[in-house]
């Protein structure tokens, strides 16, 4: 996995991903931290800038469309995982896409 920040650009593999502006931000917010749990609570004030809840599902709607997007199984991710009861975290040795 590959951003460019400066255009917010994404690449899988060799392959162009197209990412939304808040899936970007998302992407890039746990690409940041990989391999660490990045709280629920840290992505709602860093992605969404909010310190409360808006919606208990932003993040998993978001998430749900990053995972497709990025072909990872959905119901068994290896790219981004979730911890449960701490949050999410962007894997360092997951598999790549060619």
């Amino acid at each position: 996995m590959r951003l460019d920040p400066a255009s917010r650009r994404a690449w899988r593999g060799g392959r162009e991903i197209q990412l939304s502006r808040k899936e970007f931000d998302l992407v890039q917010a746990l690409i940041s931290k990989a391999g660490s749990v990045v709280s629920r609570d840290e992505l709602m004030r860093d992605v969404w800038n909010a310190t409360f809840w808006t919606s208990s599902k932003t993040i998993d709607v978001h998430l749900g469309w990053v995972r497709r997007k990025l072909g990872d199984d959905t119901r068994h991710p290896t790219l981004i995982t979730t911890v449960r009861g701490q949050g999410l975290r962007f894997e360092t040795g997951a598999p790549a896409v060619l």
